[in-house]
């Protein structure tokens, strides 16, 4: 369930708009489209309830009232020209007025690795300057936390950007130059942390036009779970402006504000990296493999070694830090059908959503159909064709049928049989390119399910960029 429905709007500041010289308060008046504005404004920004539209009505006094003491003006509760000129800049979103502010209900990302996805790109900069443009952005917010961003190059990641005109099925519609410039969603599911920017400005990474990077920080700030701030000098104040860029760090009352959610950095970045395990020992076996969002994830006790297919680096984390309630993973397999994962360990097993486990998980793994003698499972593949999931549970396995929900009848059955020159146990299996990959300690064999028979055997470490 998401925490916060509407996004929060960044809008330009058009310092190229002038208004007539201020006239004495008692004597100021004001055009009929002054009035629609302030109205328009008043409902779009300060949620105030359509009523007969009189200059004297309550409801828009109180409104104006609340609106000039967040921008600092003189509150008088009646419309004047430094309150119209606020107004024909435009703001964003919630209004908020604490030095530092959080949405409703603080909604946070309950981990600290975040992935992100570009799905497109503006065509007024280069891919590659984007690329490091919204990676700066997001390291602004890293660089006074303890969180990480990781980019993934496909599958649904916590944070969706995107550039797009007009309706983009979001029920927030860009309204082409000027204005609105990007808007972004708070931590949740679904739209949750999606950022999206308006692909009718002029973006840049100067002064002219709209500068990505400062619109993309402010935008990740709401993305991590942080509103408006009242402070001028502020990232997170609600209107556009452009500072220097080079050497950007966040003002103090974001810092304040984004700790408040997830603390302050701690940088436990050893002289020498370490890695509990040598995932390159030609005797290593994984308690469990699995493909997640286009990765390969490798589990062994408390540490997952994660490898993009594409990248030839590979990151390893403790599993804790991701899930906090899973000590160690036993066998694993993604529903990629559905965008979700399974996690076993021991007795018990989880959903997995995105990086999140899903709600009143864990359950017990006889509810899906085990016996009281089972009390773990040693492995688990999908099989997407036949939308089949099989586990191994010593020198057995047994078939769920997803469609239906159900083990198959006639299961289990012996490993040996059904699985000729494997041997009689798996440990670790995933599905990749149409093949199984079925290891046995530290030998993997590639197999092919149809024709029931191995077409090679390889080191299980071999996808981990060992020799």
């Amino acid at each position: 369930m998401k925490c916060f429905k509407i996004p929060v709007l960044f809008v330009l500041v058009n310092l190229g708009r002038s208004l007539a010289a201020p006239l004495n308060s008692e004597t100021e008046q004001f055009s009929e489209d002054d009035w629609n504005q302030c109205r328009t404004y008043l409902k779009q920004f300060y949620n105030m309830t359509e009523t007969k539209w009189r200059k004297s009505d309550t409801d828009m006094t109180e409104k104006i009232r609340e609106m000039q003491e967040f921008f600092g003006l003189q509150v008088t509760g009646n419309l004047n020209h430094e309150t119209l000129e606020v107004m024909k800049k435009g703001r964003c979103g919630v209004p908020d007025v604490e030095q530092f502010t959080l949405f409703p209900g603080q909604p946070r990302w309950s981990r600290n690795r975040i992935t992100y996805r570009i799905l497109n790109y503006t065509s007024e900069l280069k891919r590659q300057e984007i690329d490091k443009a919204i990676a700066l952005a997001l390291k602004v917010w890293s660089d006074v936390t303890p969180l990480t961003f990781v980019k993934q190059g496909a599958g649904e990641a916590d944070i969706m950007i995107l550039f797009a005109r007009g309706n983009h099925r979001d029920f927030n519609p860009f309204d082409g130059q000027g204005g609105i410039l990007a808007h972004a969603f708070a931590p949740g599911s679904d739209l949750g942390g999606d950022t999206h920017f308006d692909e009718d400005e002029r973006w840049t990474l100067s002064r002219d036009g709209i500068n990505l990077f400062l619109v993309a920080a402010h935008e990740f700030g709401h993305a991590l779970g942080l509103g408006h701030s009242t402070d001028r000098s502020a990232l997170m104040f609600p209107t556009y402006s452009y500072v220097n860029t080079k050497g950007f760090r966040l003002p103090a009352d974001d810092v304040k504000g984004i700790q408040a959610l997830y603390g302050p950095h701690v940088d436990s970045r050893p002289a020498k990296p370490t890695e509990p395990w040598d995932r390159c020992n030609h005797q290593m076996s994984f308690d469990a493999i699995t493909r997640l969002r286009g990765e390969l994830w490798f589990f062994k006790n408390g540490t997952i070694w994660q490898k993009h297919p594409w990248r030839s680096d590979v990151t390893s984390i403790p599993i804790k830090s991701i899930f906090p309630n899973i000590q160690a993973v036993d066998a694993a397999f993604e529903y990629k059908d559905r965008d979700m994962a399974i996690f076993f360990e021991g007795s018990k097993y989880w959903l997995i959503r995105g990086l999140g486990t899903l709600k009143r998980y864990p359950r017990s793994i006889r509810l899906i159909g085990f016996p009281r003698s089972v009390t773990r499972v040693d492995a688990a593949v999908y099989i997407m064709e036949r939308k089949q999931a099989l586990f191994f549970v010593g020198q057995k396995y047994w078939s769920y049928d997803l469609r239906r929900n159900q083990m198959e009848r006639g299961y289990p059955r012996r490993i040996m049989d059904d699985f000729p020159g494997i041997g009689n146990k798996v440990d670790s299996a995933f599905q990749n390119s149409g093949y199984l990959y079925l290891s046995n300690g530290p030998i993997q064999y590639e197999y092919d399910y149809m024709n029931k028979k191995v077409i090679r055997v390889l080191k299980t470490s071999s996808w981990l960029n060992c020799d």
